[in-house]
């Protein structure tokens, strides 16, 4: 009797100590989640106010002006170092297993220094609607790595002060990008980064100014064809269908009044989480929210007119996002499809506006395409081949 007791209490014994120690994995483990957000938070607030620096240097220059290194404000928690990696994200939500962070064994060109790059330089031109305030993750990513950042704002878009509705062509909508580009001396190349309709942008600056311009990357971007115009890519003339989503969130805005054209697009705000920002952190929605703007209808309804020579001659790359409501997956692979030459990564989880959704996975792309010097980038995270 007495060694069943012994054994009895021995066995007690043993589940107490399981229980202890599943109850100290799972403070660490929650002591671990509140550090991580703790971490985040101040990291986001740090880019928030790197982003206000640059909307201060935008207000008191002439057009458009680069984001001085100087200006922005460095990560340094604890005792962080130049040869420690970056934070795990500038996202508020906590990451999980699912989430397509790129490791570093997934890329070719680790080796090459940013100094040694042909072209070091990206330029940054947001999407319809957006500003350049939608960059302010990538601005701050990309400069701590040490390349030099200028994010566009296009006319009567951001905090440019033009009225949108006065805008009458691509060519008057471009024209801070197409500035930018002839003001380069002649050694110096780009590597120009659209967004959205910022893709129609970049085509037709490519277009004008190939030469200038030593890598395109379009990213959830419309990407089209010689004779197109971004209205073509929600039609059936790509074969893929309209998208309704968009379809019921667009408010077309008449500033010549009811019975003349439209003179602007925005969106029913009370839309733009779902249509937009589906998978991005509330405060970056909250952001985009009280500074999105109308879309000049003009340039919208403009066809490109593209050349082999010209447009055709600069390296092209497509970011794909799997989430994204406004250009859906499946309009962005008719749209590869139908340009051969491009590259393409994939970023998974990622909604329309992967700066916010996905700012590492993102970042991590644009250097790795920055490296690349082969014939052809290699396809080791969701690339596919053309």
């Amino acid at each position: 009797m007495g060694s069943c007791f012994s054994i009895a209490n021995e066995s007690n014994l043993n589940k107490t100590r399981e229980t202890a120690k599943e109850v100290d994995s799972e403070s660490h483990r929650c002591n671990r989640i509140q550090e991580v957000k703790k971490e985040e938070e101040w990291i986001h607030k740090q880019a928030l106010a790197a982003a206000v620096l640059f909307q201060r240097q935008m207000r008191n220059g002439h057009g458009t002006a680069s984001f001085d290194r100087s200006a922005s404000l460095r990560c340094s928690i604890g005792n962080l170092n130049k040869n420690q990696p970056l934070p795990r994200s500038y996202s508020t939500r906590t990451r999980t297993l699912n989430d397509s962070l790129l490791q570093p064994h997934q890329f070719i060109n680790q080796g090459i220094k940013v100094e040694d790059l042909q072209s070091k330089h990206f330029v940054l031109v947001h999407g319809g609607g957006f500003g350049a305030w939608c960059w302010y993750k990538t601005i701050a990513l990309l400069e701590e790595a040490g390349y030099k950042v200028t994010a566009i704002e296009l006319t009567g878009s951001g905090i440019h002060s033009f009225d949108t509705h006065t805008v009458s062509s691509l060519s008057q909508y471009t024209k801070p990008l197409t500035d930018l580009l002839e003001n380069l001396t002649p050694e110096e190349k780009v590597i120009l980064v659209g967004h959205d309709f910022g893709g129609v942008c970049i085509s037709y600056a490519m277009e004008k100014h190939g030469s200038k311009v030593h890598k395109a990357v379009f990213v959830a971007a419309a990407m089209l064809w010689n004779g197109q115009t971004a209205l073509d890519i929600f039609s059936e003339k790509i074969g893929v269908g309209s998208n309704e989503l968009i379809q019921r969130a667009k408010v077309f805005q008449h500033a010549n009044g009811n019975d003349k054209p439209p003179t602007a697009i925005t969106f029913d705000k009370h839309m733009l989480k779902d249509l937009l920002f589906n998978r991005s952190p509330a405060k970056d929605v909250a952001l985009a929210s009280v500074s999105m703007r109308p879309i000049p209808f003009a340039p919208v309804m403009e066809k490109l007119s593209l050349t082999e020579d010209n447009y055709g001659s600069v390296r092209s790359y497509y970011i794909e996002t799997t989430e994204d409501n406004a250009i859906p997956f499946a309009i962005q692979e008719t749209m590869v499809n139908n340009n051969p030459h491009v590259e393409v990564f994939r970023l998974r989880g990622a909604d329309h506006a992967p700066f916010f959704s996905k700012p590492i996975a993102l970042h991590k792309v644009l250097v790795e395409i920055s490296r690349n010097q082969r014939t052809k980038i290699a396809c080791s995270y969701q690339c596919r081949e053309p």
